[in-house]
């Protein structure tokens, strides 16, 4: 099946503690449903130094959220919406619910 959400999409969230931040989608593990986003779900995380290049301390970094909590942002309205597919020649392409407006 093919991914509704990509790499690189700009997508909003739906629901949780990150309710209503946009970010862009660094990351999809699609066999875990998940994904990250630039700037949502921040953890901290305590490590180790390693070696002489990265101290070790409290560092903060995006852990992954789940796809069904994510809305790709329509490239015409900026607001959230759905996804579907459209056979445009030869190719399968995306299309935002909402304004029928084909996502890159």
């Amino acid at each position: 099946m093919a991914a509704k959400i990509r790499k690189g999409d700009r997508v909003q969230v739906l629901t949780g503690k990150d309710k209503g931040k946009r970010g862009e989608v660094l990351s999809v593990l699609p066999e875990a449903n998940r994904a990250v986003v630039q700037g949502v779900n921040m953890v901290k995380r305590h490590t180790k130094p390693q070696g002489m290049n990265q101290p070790g301390g409290i560092q903060e970094k995006e852990a992954s959220i789940d796809l069904s909590n994510l809305a790709l942002i329509d490239p015409k309205s900026d607001k959230p919406t759905r996804v579907g597919f459209r056979v445009d020649g030869d190719k399968k392409v995306r299309v935002a619910k909402a304004s029928g407006e084909v996502i890159a």
